[in-house]
């Protein structure tokens, strides 16, 4: 019999409606929970929806956006009206201003990116919190970013944005710590998706060189580390920031470097 880790489980995914949020649906449907997507394009949810259905997994879509108190009480609670509870939840949507100098950006796209990251992972974890109360406990992932660690040249609405989903999360973490609740957050590097794919070769090959494992990562591979911060393998880890970045946030690794057997300068003094 095949492994279902999460059968009987039911998983929320905002943002669901194409990348990373598209295919760690896919991901909680195939360990076996029932998966409600969430995004504003209701058209690629259905399709997503469509296809875990296909493989033999249960999922619906529900037009949402996450900046809206009431679309995102209604999307928890659709959830719970369609399958009785809630035990997990992933905060993936995203949005704001092309990259810009601080002083070019139009306020009005600086607020729309601190709306959709802030204010969207605020309102999805109030009322998931709420649900997961209800059903005994759960776990919750939000998406921040390396770039919300370190910080990105020209893309101050996305950067401050990702830094207060990681300040949300340990706050949220801390609150419900002792009810049943986790809550982490991922920081991915840069993860082949289509924006990558999009932008063609030359930058995916740049956006490889900028980690220590000199490649990108893949939208499974974050799914995967989400599908674990849900798991009771993970059952002592809240309010943590996990990198998904092949090594970046570690620090800097030089081009030319010293590996063992190879000789070495003596440093002394000619």
């Amino acid at each position: 019999m095949t492994d279902l880790p999460m059968q009987g489980r039911v998983a929320l995914v905002a943002g669901a409606s194409r990348g990373i949020g598209a295919v760690t649906a896919q991901a909680f449907a195939a360990a076996g929970a029932s998966v409600v997507l969430g995004a504003r394009d209701i058209g690629a949810l259905e399709s997503v929806a469509r296809d875990i259905e296909a493989d033999g997994g249960r999922a619906f879509a529900v037009q949402s956006d996450v900046t809206d108190v009431d679309s995102m009480r209604n999307l928890a609670g659709q959830a719970v009206e369609a399958y009785g509870r809630l035990d997990y939840a992933f905060n993936n949507a995203a949005g704001g201003p092309m990259p810009a100098p601080l002083a070019d950006l139009d306020p009005a796209e600086f607020d729309l990116g601190i709306a959709t990251h802030i204010r969207g992972t605020f309102l999805g974890m109030k009322f998931q919190i709420g649900a997961m109360l209800a059903s005994g406990g759960g776990a919750i992932v939000n998406m921040a970013s390396v770039a919300g660690v370190n910080g990105t040249a020209n893309l101050a609405a996305y950067v401050a944005g990702k830094a207060g989903i990681i300040g949300l999360t340990k706050v949220a973490a801390l609150d419900y710590a002792d009810q049943g609740i986790r809550v982490n957050v991922v920081a991915p590097g840069p993860i082949l998706t289509h924006h990558l794919q999009a932008a063609g070769p030359r930058a995916q090959q740049l956006a490889g060189m900028s980690t220590p494992m000199a490649r990108t990562g893949t939208a499974r591979e974050v799914a995967q580390t989400v599908l674990w911060l849900c798991s009771e393998q993970s059952s002592f880890i809240t309010g943590a920031v996990i990198p998904i970045d092949g090594g970046q946030l570690a620090g800097n690794k030089p081009p030319q470097m010293y590996r063992p057997g190879q000789p070495m300068e003596s440093g002394r003094a000619g």
